[in-house]
């Protein structure tokens, strides 16, 4: 896949890419390799719907991705990095509308800010979540604000970066006694990893198939 994707060409590879039906219809891959068993057993169960917003910022060279550091005073996940998001609510029409009230409520983003072009499919995490990415394109415009309460910084990197594999690090890691797959980034100064790492790559496995 070129490096040099535009906002306009991911725009076009990602409109057949629908909502999905069921936001708890997942399967139990991750970064390519399929959960253990002992770990799907005890996840599938209790899986909860949970919707992300991954923001393309849309430049006229090259876009990027808009990240959120977690605050390091949360209970769980804290000062990791992730995309705006969290789980759904009882008053969110769908997935979508989950994503998006996410993103307004974590980094000041609004909807009508947002130009939603595709869905990744529903996956698991070891956590216990049926997690749904809504890609939306965004103009560089845009004004984000922090929810101090659950954010300590919001920033961006450039999708170049990202689709470059040099700059993409795959290993393992040791949870509930098994071998989980991890990829991993750095990004002056930033460590983006695990499920949110696994979602770059599930984007970028969807834009190289288009």
């Amino acid at each position: 896949m070129s490096s040099h994707l535009t906002a306009d060409q991911i725009r076009q590879r990602l409109t057949s890419t629908n909502m999905p039906v069921d936001p708890l219809a997942v399967d139990f891959m991750h970064m390519g390799a399929r959960m253990p068993e002992s770990i799907v057993q005890r996840v599938k169960p209790q899986l909860r719907a949970a919707g992300v917003l991954i923001p393309v910022v849309d430049y006229p060279e090259s876009p990027s991705l808009l990240f959120t550091e977690r605050s390091s005073k949360l209970r769980h996940h804290a000062g990791q990095v992730s995309f705006p998001g969290g789980r759904m609510e009882a008053e969110d029409e769908n997935i979508l509308a989950t994503a998006l009230r996410e993103a307004r409520e974590e980094v000041g983003i609004k909807r009508d800010e947002v130009e939603v072009v595709g869905y990744l499919e529903p996956v698991a995490t070891i956590t216990g979540f049926a997690v749904t990415c809504v890609i939306g394109i965004v103009p560089p415009t845009i004004n984000v604000t922090p929810d101090r309460l659950e954010v300590d910084e919001i920033f961006e990197v450039p999708f170049s970066y990202l689709v470059d594999k040099g700059n993409m690090e795959i290993g393992e890691r040791i949870y509930e006694g098994k071998r989980v797959p991890v990829v991993t980034y750095y990004h002056e100064g930033h460590r983006i990893w695990g499920v949110t790492a696994s979602m770059i790559v599930g984007l970028l496995k969807v834009l190289n198939n288009k």
